[in-house]
């Protein structure tokens, strides 16, 4: 189902302009875009040297609020390619008077292009969208392709949390990193069982958990 506008959307995405950043992508070709860098200064941004952290895909953003909140002396940069979820995600932060995230408004594609090489400690993929159709596997964002993507931008032993409630996207996520020489850390195929104290429940995954679904974590090494 398409998501309609948000009412007042340019104006919202304004008035949060001094954390939300909006790449103005004029090629459309990603391969090309991507090849013309136009590396973001964070530690102008964030105005200190503490630890990157990155959310790919970070929808409303109560995942990457709660995890800023609990970790004020990490930076986090949260991506949400979609203008009208983007928006909910950086009102909320800028509402709860979070200082240490800010939000990219672009494809997982084109990060390289702003993002530079080895700068981030941990990558976080909650619930990317599983893409079950044969066709569709290079547009999984744990596909190789995004994985040798991420080699680039993580530092040396960084670190790819991902938690998903699909088993086949699990499974699919696995033979993935093995294939691109990712340490498998941890795979938990029931989290929930798990119990882990410092697990942040996310609005898709209480979803999933109240519908008797398991929620699958990997957790890997560059």
């Amino acid at each position: 189902m398409r998501m309609h506008r948000k009412p007042h959307l340019d104006r919202r995405l304004l008035s949060c302009s001094d954390i939300l950043l909006v790449p103005e992508i004029t090629d459309k070709n990603m391969k090309n875009a991507v090849k013309e860098k136009e590396y973001l200064n964070f530690s102008q941004i964030f105005g200190n040297e503490n630890n990157i952290e990155l959310e790919i895909g970070c929808g409303f953003g109560s995942f990457v609020c709660e995890l800023a909140k609990r970790n004020p002396n990490t930076n986090y940069i949260a991506v949400e390619k979609i203008s009208n979820v983007v928006v909910s995600a950086a009102e909320r932060a800028k509402r709860e008077g979070i200082k240490n995230v800010f939000f990219l408004n672009c494809a997982a594609e084109v990060l390289p292009k702003y993002i530079p090489d080895g700068i981030i400690k941990k990558i976080y993929l909650n619930f990317s969208t599983p893409l079950p159709k044969l066709g569709y596997a290079k547009q999984r964002l744990t596909h190789p392709r995004f994985l040798e993507e991420y080699k680039l931008l993580l530092e040396k032993g960084g670190i790819i949390s991902q938690k998903t409630d699909d088993r086949d996207f699990y499974l699919f996520s696995l033979e993935s990193y093995n294939q691109s020489g990712y340490e498998i850390l941890e795979s938990c195929e029931d989290l929930t069982a798990l119990a882990d104290p410092e697990n942040i429940v996310t609005e898709y995954e209480q979803k999933f958990i109240s519908c008797g679904k398991n929620i699958y974590r990997i957790i890997a090494k560059n």
